[in-house]
């Protein structure tokens, strides 16, 4: 053999090796590369920063409800709810209610339906952020009926009292529950009504309860729970 074809076997032999470390060298690259994507795969899927309700933001909207509701959400006309101090997740679960068609109202509706999610949190928050208010019950023949379906419920009816879900005090509980201490007594007849007839459709719990009432216990347990405190 040639000078010449040993020093070619050589070369031959020096450029295999090279290719081989370089491949080799690549794949502890890319196994580097797979052991940080874990890590980046957690930083893109980690759960988005809470909700923070801007209050100012809230007035701001707040300023289209005064005609119903006061500046302040506060005791406007008895046809129109108290909002002040009402749990900002049941208002903002409300709103998104009304725009989605689930509850009825054309007013509301009509003004929902301009809102984004944040614009609803924020002008809920406005509103929750308000002291609640003291309400007191006006008629003295029938506080002793609406106690007692507040507290017992009507047992011949199968219907639960009403401080299991609204609390023995009517602070109601967050999103689900609205608060009714306070609330107009009108109002809250009215809703209760409306869940008996269907046209409030938002709640089926609360449209087999009301379903089952009479008119006079609808209007006492309404009164009662204006006084609570």
């Amino acid at each position: 053999m040639t000078l010449t074809a040993i020093t070619l076997r050589r070369r031959r032999a020096v450029s295999k090796t090279l290719q081989l470390a370089i491949g080799a060298l690549g794949a502890a690259c890319v196994g580097l590369m797979s052991l940080g994507m874990p890590g980046t795969a957690r930083a893109a899927n980690a759960p988005p920063a809470p909700f923070k309700a801007d209050l100012a933001k809230g007035q701001a909207i707040s300023a289209t409800c005064q005609a119903c509701h006061t500046a302040d959400g506060s005791r406007g006309a008895p046809a129109n709810p108290i909002l002040q101090g009402q749990h900002p997740e049941y208002l903002a679960k409300q709103l998104a209610e009304f725009k989605a068609g689930k509850r009825k109202n054309a007013i509301m509706q009509g003004f929902a339906a301009t809102l984004s999610e944040d614009d609803m949190k924020h002008v809920a928050a406005f509103y929750a952020s308000k002291k609640a208010p003291q309400g007191f019950a006006q008629n003295k023949a029938t506080v002793a009926l609406g106690e007692q379906i507040w507290r017992g419920g009507i047992v011949a009816k199968g219907v639960p009292a009403c401080s299991g879900c609204h609390s023995p005090n009517g602070a109601g509980m967050p999103a689900q529950y609205p608060r009714l201490a306070g609330q107009h007594a009108d109002y809250t007849a009215l809703q209760l009504a409306n869940f008996a007839s269907g046209v409030r459709a938002n709640n089926a719990q609360m449209t087999t309860i009301a379903g089952k009432m009479s008119e006079a216990e609808m209007k006492a347990v309404s009164d009662y729970a204006a006084g609570l405190r």
